[in-house]
């Protein structure tokens, strides 16, 4: 299996989101580049940030991807990683999380 470099992880998300939304590629490959950076603060510590749900409301969470406590599994199994939603440690709730790509409203 190859290590996959995380700027083709970036172009995929912004290629389903070019694919999913009206937004031009320049937006698309912005929002992507955001996800990234999101992803790499997570994997760093605790970070806030909104994104909007199904609903329609706007959740802000704080959430991580370092040290997940026992028991936590982000899935069953191998697979392959979903670029139609980011999962994460939420800090709050104690559980996992995912919202939609493209619902990513701001990283504080």
């Amino acid at each position: 299996m190859e290590k996959r470099n995380f700027r083709v992880k970036v172009m995929k998300y912004a290629h389903f989101l070019f694919t999913t939304t009206a937004n031009t590629w320049r937006i698309c490959l912005l929002k992507a580049w955001e996800l990234y950076r999101l992803a790499k603060k997570m994997r760093e510590g605790i970070v806030k940030f909104a994104f909007q749900k199904i609903d329609g409301t706007i959740r802000y969470a704080w959430g991580t991807l370092q040290n997940l406590p026992a028991g936590v599994t982000t899935g069953k199994g191998k697979k392959e990683p979903s670029y139609k939603t980011f999962a994460y440690y939420d800090t709050q709730k104690q559980a996992m999380r995912c919202f939609r790509i493209e619902n990513l409203i701001t990283v504080y």
